[in-house]
């Protein structure tokens, strides 16, 4: 499996959801009194060839990439022509908010899982035309999350799931194997401590709101969560994760992984050197940058990938994300939008867009191709989003998110109980509240 560096690196993603749920409050926008985009339904959309100027806003190096799907869409659409605008990753969400204010907005944009519901949030995105695609082709987790009170803002365009990447040879010299359960997690890394092995797991030790995505991983692994089910409530300070934050702390707290690292960054080199032998919660993407380190073919030699260990009482949960694609409310040829987002959730363009960029599809029958079901290691991601998670879908989740993260901080540095911790970022969360 090969899969190249993405613009999903996590220091560069969270700058982005904080400047969208500012931007918010800069505007004045808030959540529709529909729950959420401008519009709770958009025109059908037909099956006629699209037509006209269809303008593309695109970030990150998934946008470098994405010309090479034109040739074949215009070849089917020959009236269509397509200018796309790559948008530096950081000003993204700044220039999309002020272009959605202005009424300046391109036609079609493709969002992160992680920025989507404070995007939704503006009031400035068109709702999914009914029939355009079938819900159910997608994993159900990518498309819930563009969803805001049964409305689809979204049409998911590729998808991903976090494992745990681990060292083969390091775990064979130790007689340990790849963990199924939150006790097999232990006995690993104990395992791995006593052959010598410094920080046998990499965690997420950011203490940020991605250090809170994780450990709500693991809360939900434990039957927990951080918000009731209709979004309407913080439920932070649950017994459920309350024993979460307990169990991944005691990592550290046992010298079985790092409080200081490695860096998101530095996760290859101190996997590559044996300071850890495990990356927890990983996304798939490492696997081709053990290979860019250390040379092709290393990854295949000394790295594999397994499932996240399920809770207590066998319950699974995977960190997952990805990108969807979305209409402004006030594109100029919405028409020929939807037909481009339509047209790349075909299982054979999603295939295609896996082979030129490795982005993973999102589309369930993509996975039946050859190129991606004869990939043992793919297949245990493919698993993953079956037990998907999603974030919050609310605008101030990253807000929230950073608050939990340093409480965490305080729990492995402070000596502040799991109990305080949580219960100090839920009556944060209450007064920031939800945004809405």
């Amino acid at each position: 499996m090969h899969t190249h560096t993405t613009s999903r690196r996590r220091a560069t993603m969270l700058g982005i959801a904080l400047v969208a749920t500012s931007a918010l409050l800069l505007t004045g926008c808030g959540r529709a009194e529909d729950g959420g985009g401008g519009s709770a339904s958009s025109a059908a959309v037909d099956d006629e060839p699209a037509t006209g100027s269809l303008e593309i806003w695109t970030q990150g190096a998934d946008g470098a990439e994405l010309p090479q799907m034109f040739e074949d869409f215009t070849a089917e659409n020959p009236d269509v022509k397509i200018t796309m605008t790559q948008v530096p990753e950081a000003e993204f969400a700044s220039k999309l908010t002020a272009a959605i204010t202005a009424g300046t907005v391109p036609d079609l944009i493709y969002a992160f899982t992680e920025t989507q519901s404070s995007l939704i949030a503006t009031g400035g995105f068109a709702a999914v035309p009914d029939d355009l695609v079938d819900p159910d082709d997608f994993f159900e987790v990518i498309w819930d999350n563009s969803v805001v009170d049964d409305v689809a803002y979204g049409v998911p365009w590729y998808a991903y799931a976090d494992m745990v990447l681990y060292r083969t040879d390091l775990a064979a010299a130790a007689g340990v194997e790849a963990p199924e359960d939150w006790d097999g997690l232990r006995t690993f890394a104990e395992g791995l401590k006593a052959s010598g092995v410094e920080y046998p797991l990499a965690l997420y030790a950011a203490y940020d709101a991605y250090t809170a995505r994780q450990l709500l991983t693991f809360s939900a692994q434990n039957g927990g969560g951080f918000i009731s089910d209709d979004q309407s409530e913080w439920t932070i300070n649950s017994p459920e994760n309350v024993e979460a934050l307990e169990y991944w702390a005691s990592f550290m707290a046992d010298g079985l992984a790092s409080p200081d690292g490695p860096e998101f960054l530095d996760t290859v080199s101190w996997s590559t050197t044996g300071k850890n032998a495990a990356i927890i919660d990983g996304g798939p993407w490492f696997y081709s940058w053990f290979d860019d380190a250390n040379g092709e073919g290393w990854a295949e030699a000394n790295i594999s990938l397994a499932p996240m260990p399920v809770g207590p009482d066998g319950d699974a949960a995977t960190t997952v994300g990805g990108g969807s694609w979305m209409v402004p409310t006030d594109s100029g040829n919405a028409d020929a939008a939807w037909k481009f987002a339509r047209w790349m959730s075909d299982p054979a363009q999603q295939v295609k867009w896996y082979e030129i960029f490795k982005n993973m599809p999102a589309v369930k029958a993509a996975w039946d191709d050859p190129e991606l079901a004869d990939d043992a290691l793919l297949q245990t991601v493919e698993a993953g989003l079956e037990t998907g998670i999603t974030l919050p879908k609310v605008p101030t989740w990253t807000q929230v998110g950073t608050v939990i993260g340093e409480q965490i901080e305080k729990v492995v540095r402070g000596g502040v109980s799991a109990q305080d911790a949580l219960d100090a970022a839920q009556a944060q969360a209450e007064s920031i509240g939800m945004g809405g």
